[in-house]
């Protein structure tokens, strides 16, 4: 079997589903909206606009709330984000006002499809990202023009932090999350340098707004959980999605958080952790869905007005075969929050109810948790009354 071209493998299931490439050096179709914004050679990044050859409703080919809610599976999803052509460019973070990004803007602050007229210096080519923060994108052509064939619908509440530009980045995006827009379209507007300070304004790229956006958002939602009585019993949540399985183990006492990750393919573990004071440092080895987790679990003790500690485990399953993006990460466990919590008297009981549903044994995680470690050692002022 020949190798395949991306990744070299042979049998490669992450880019079967890859499709031809064309010689077309024009194209028109609808954005889903889709923009990306590269990390490499920073401050001179690729910056670029994703769009199929087709017209239409496309906003599935880059929503994973979409992909979550119809559970597609990764052919499913793979055979979408193959379809997307990542037109792009090479700019400085600071250069925002170009006729490029005029529209490279719009499509960033809309939430619907958007019919595009694409012009390239040359055609695409098989390319990829390699980086488990965001979905596949398998193919790349240097833009020469871009023309947008409809207008675009843009909500008031965006528009208007859009054109604020005294207002910081940080209560923008709460502002935004507050008035119902979705992570993955806050996400893009703050790529994009369309949040912020006028003099702050710059292009971020991708993997560091999602980090950026959910970080914001838990941390602020911290600020009024960590004032919270603590829960009077251990609770379990689980979720799985696409070989992806989550445990949330939440224990009585005062807010902590880790995230403990185990790879089935090799046995690679990731943990990071935080106590109940705000962590200063990058999550740089759970790295992004440490925060996306972090973001499910504030959003449920802030439901419920408690706090407590949590350890969360998960099992990466050997279906997990081509990354999807944190935001598959962050629908799972969001989702693992909606389910009826079991409430257990002892910890014991707690992880004999997640062993049930683990393939590796629990003690994989438990013998290696900073938390469990740390559990029930300080001394509660509530002791001496």
């Amino acid at each position: 079997m020949l190798p395949c071209k991306i990744c070299g493998q042979e049998n490669c299931k992450k880019h079967s589903f890859l499709l031809p490439s064309t010689k077309r050096t024009e194209f028109s179709g609808s954005s889903p909206p889709e923009i990306f914004v590269g990390k490499w050679n920073y401050p001179d990044v690729y910056t670029g606009i994703l769009a199929p050859e087709t017209y239409g409703n496309n906003e599935i080919m880059s929503s994973p709330e979409l992909w979550h809610s119809k559970k597609l599976q990764i052919p499913d999803i793979m055979s979408l984000r193959n379809q997307l052509i990542y037109t792009r460019k090479q700019n400085n973070i600071k250069k925002l006002n170009t006729k490029f990004h005029q529209t490279f803007n719009e499509i960033a602050m809309t939430h619907k499809s958007v019919a595009t007229e694409f012009r390239l210096k040359k055609p695409s080519s098989l390319t990829s990202h390699p980086d488990s923060r965001v979905p596949l994108i398998s193919r790349a052509a240097p833009l020469d023009s871009v023309k947008i064939q409809e207008n675009t619908k843009i909500k008031k509440k965006i528009d208007y932090l859009v054109n604020d530009t005294d207002i910081k980045s940080a209560p923008a995006i709460l502002e935004l999350h507050k008035s119902g827009i979705q992570i993955s379209n806050i996400i893009k507007i703050l790529s994009a340098g369309l949040l912020g300070l006028k003099k702050n304004r710059r292009l971020v790229p991708t993997r560091w707004s999602i980090t950026a956006t959910d970080d914001t958002i838990s941390k602020n939602k911290l600020e009024k959980i960590r004032y919270f009585p603590e829960i009077s019993e251990f609770q379990v949540f689980n979720a799985e999605y696409l070989g992806n399985h989550y445990e949330f183990l939440l224990l009585p006492d005062k807010y902590s958080f880790e995230v403990m990750e185990i790879s089935m393919k090799n046995f690679s573990v990731w943990n990071d952790y935080e106590t109940f004071f705000p962590r200063k440092k990058y999550a740089d080895s759970v790295t992004g869905a440490y925060y996306a987790n972090r973001l499910a679990l504030v959003e449920y003790l802030e439901k419920i007005k408690r706090q407590a500690s949590c350890i969360v485990m998960r099992e990466i399953r050997p279906e997990y075969y081509a990354p999807c993006g944190v935001g598959i990460l962050r629908e799972a466990s969001r989702a693992a929050f909606q389910q009826k919590v079991k409430t257990f008297p002892t910890l014991k009981l707690a992880l004999e109810d997640i062993q049930a549903r683990l393939r590796l044994n629990v003690k994989n995680f438990t013998q290696s948790s900073w938390l469990l470690d740390n559990y029930g050692k300080q001394t509660k002022l509530s002791r001496f009354f």
